[in-house]
């Protein structure tokens, strides 16, 4: 069974990619979404099995390199971390193709996007699958080459082309760091399968585990969007909606959040890493917040909100709060899939457009897709009742019960963030469906709500975003609860758990909550009643300059393309010119042709058509096989005691003779 929710995703890949024409379109939906759905049933029995139950599965399937003290095996381990990633990548994967069977519907090649979107499941699979690093490293490989695929589907847009590029050129500095980690383990641990280094983590030396915590932060920032290597996310958008859903819920930016809960007994004991990890999260959660405050694009809102939102699963990893960020990273990839998908309706009725200034009014024509939109940013604003509330104010709580300066940092922050999260969700929602109407009459004409086949994917996520806290909170998070203990290691001195619960202050507690329940109200009044302050707002110089700083991402793009791009561009043609072309080339292929050409030459002189000169060559030629033979026997086996050197000196004679040849005498 186990075997069968890997093997599953990647049936559907092959047959809907290499028989897609001959099954049709019907068919090639029909078999991935059968296969995935079967995948995703078969997750919710493992996840009863293992994480419920306490039966952990591993599988050995054959030895894959085994070279001097290098052992690595085909592994799978199914242990309660694993399975309770199964949950929500099936489920939302599952979802999303049956999403895409309408949504895609008008598109010449479903074959082809269907069998990208079931790739990508697949390799996310083996990522969370896998019993060691390498190949948890082909699963982030290949689900990178598949966001690229997802990424440029329509390849014939230079826009999609070019975002593709990006994120597979900022992934791949990631890339690089967990590369160098994968040798810095290796050195250290001399294995690369988690349970040796879980067993030596506490007899390591501290720096090493630090550096090696480092790198693993580096390439978990790459996939995970944070701050820095965020650049490619919103250029993301580019894919359609039901891929954006499927990265940012579910797959490709839960993969560097994975890498580091299931490192977590090797960041234990570098205490430096996870203060660290705390800072890069709290600042990156805080700037992706005030980043889609004044975003226009729907669905770069959205993005901006899931990179916040990977800011406070890492400040989670930071605080050693791992099973709480586990909790909302599923939570959140129910309720984030719910927007996307909510958005892409919106985007299917009103002729694609994403702009939330011509959008509005739009809450009679779409009451379906309003109520969807509204459940799922409740969830995300973690409004009292939903599902986000509990794991997303667990981790501010737990913050503030570390009384640390790196603790309140984290809940300050992450407070802040929570009111400029119900702000812009709320501000989405007013400009999209509650101001007056300012798009083309045309475009209200043809708005429609969703087939139901769309709204039966639409309600199960919205239902999980509303009700999966009910089943699985304690499970998760629960004072008594030891379903993760088998697999996410906290060290005693970083349990919080109980402080957070009892030794916090109630109004520490509902601060957040009620800033919340403030951003909301504060957008649904500069939006409504106050619409002439908010355009005086923005047409004076100070309005302005923030507002530009702002909808500019903070500018990074322009910082990053200036002192970085064009530095490496500048840098690459001084490469280009001074080595590729020079060095290399006198070295390489330019160095050699001359040599030889100019080798050539001088030979060439040499024939002279004067036979005396040809008498000399053959005298030189016999003088030389003479010493060639008899130098030996001459001198005693070497040349330092000749005692004749007439032939050495008639040799030498010859040879200056022949090089002194001019192009004129040789003519």
């Amino acid at each position: 069974m186990y075997l069968s929710i890997l093997a599953l995703p990647l049936l559907g890949a092959a047959t809907s990619g290499l028989l897609g024409r001959k099954l049709g379109v019907t068919g090639a939906h029909l078999i991935t979404c059968v296969c995935m759905s079967t995948a995703a049933i078969l997750s919710i029995v493992a996840f009863y099995e293992v994480a419920l139950c306490g039966s952990p599965v591993s599988i050995h399937l054959t030895s894959w390199i085994d070279s001097g003290m290098m052992s690595v095996d085909w592994a799978f381990m199914f242990d309660s971390l694993t399975v309770s990633m199964l949950l929500p990548l099936t489920v939302v994967s599952s979802m999303v193709h049956i999403y895409s069977i309408s949504y895609m519907a008008g598109d010449p090649h479903n074959q082809r996007f269907f069998s990208y979107l079931s790739m990508f499941t697949f390799f996310m699979l083996i990522l969370v699958a896998g019993d060691n690093y390498l190949i948890l490293f082909v699963g982030w490989e290949g689900i990178g080459v598949s966001s690229y695929l997802l990424i440029n589907f329509w390849f014939t847009r230079i826009q999609a082309n070019k975002s593709a590029i990006k994120a597979m050129v900022v992934n791949r500095v990631g890339d690089t760091f967990l590369s160098v980690a994968f040798f810095g383990v290796f050195w250290a641990f001399g294995k690369l399968d988690y349970a040796t280094v879980y067993s030596l983590s506490p007899y390591m030396n501290e720096t090493v585990l630090t550096i090696i915590g480092l790198l693993f932060l580096f390439a978990a920032m790459g996939k995970s969007a944070q701050l820095g290597l965020h650049t490619w996310l919103p250029d993301a958008m580019e894919g359609p909606t039901p891929v954006s859903a499927l990265i940012h819920a579910a797959t490709l930016l839960t993969a560097g959040v994975y890498l580091l809960l299931r490192s977590s007994p090797l960041l234990e004991f570098a205490p430096t890493t996870l203060v660290v990890i705390t800072w890069v999260g709290a600042i990156t959660a805080f700037f992706a917040a005030t980043t889609g405050l004044l975003q226009n694009d729907i669905k770069r809102v959205i993005a901006y909100s899931t990179c916040s939102q990977m800011g406070y699963l890492f400040m989670a990893v930071g605080i050693s709060q791992y099973s709480v960020a586990l909790f909302h990273l599923v939570n959140h990839a129910f309720f984030k899939a719910v927007l996307f998908l909510a958005a892409g309706g919106v985007l299917h009725s009103m002729a694609d457009q994403q702009d939330m200034r011509r959008l509005g009014g739009l809450i009679n024509l779409l009451p379906f897709t309003y109520t969807i939109i509204l459940i799922g940013s409740l969830s995300l604003m973690a409004i009292p009742f939903m599902t986000g509330l509990y794991s997303k104010d667990l981790i501010l709580e737990s913050g503030y019960a570390q009384y640390t300066m790196s603790g309140h940092i984290l809940y300050w922050l992450g407070t802040l963030t929570a009111m400029i999260t119900a702000f812009y969700s709320f501000r989405l929602i007013s400009m999209t469906f509650l101001t007056t109407p300012n798009a083309p009459k045309g475009d209200y004409k043809h708005t429609h709500e969703q087939p139901l086949i769309i709204v039966v994917a639409l309600v199960i996520l919205a239902l999980m975003s509303i009700f999966f806290r009910y089943i699985a909170k304690d499970a998760f998070v629960g004072m008594g609860s030891d379903m993760l203990a088998t697999s996410l290691f906290v060290h005693p001195s970083h349990v919080t758990l109980v402080e957070a619960e009892f030794s916090i202050a109630t109004f520490y507690k509902l601060l957040p909550a009620i800033g919340t329940i403030g951003g909301a109200s504060l957008a649904l009044l500069m939006y409504h009643r106050l619409a002439n302050f908010t355009v005086d707002l923005a047409l004076s110089d100070l309005g302005k300059r923030l507002y530009t700083f702002f909808n500019a991402k903070w500018f990074f793009d322009a910082v990053i393309n200036h002192y970085v791009i064009n530095k490496a561009l500048g840098l690459r043609m001084i490469t280009a010119k001074v080595l590729d072309r020079g060095a290399i080339e006198l070295l390489g292929p330019f160095g050699l042709i001359n040599s030889l050409y100019g080798g050539s030459q001088q030979i060439s002189r040499l024939d002279t058509g004067i036979v005396t000169q040809y008498a000399l060559y053959i005298m030189i030629g016999l003088i030389s096989i003479t010493l060639l033979l008899f130098v030996p026997i001459l001198s005693g086996v070497s040349l330092d005691n000749i005692g004749d050197l007439r032939l050495v000196l008639i040799y030498v004679a010859g040879l200056l003779f022949i090089t002194g040849l001019s192009p004129a005498k040789s003519s």
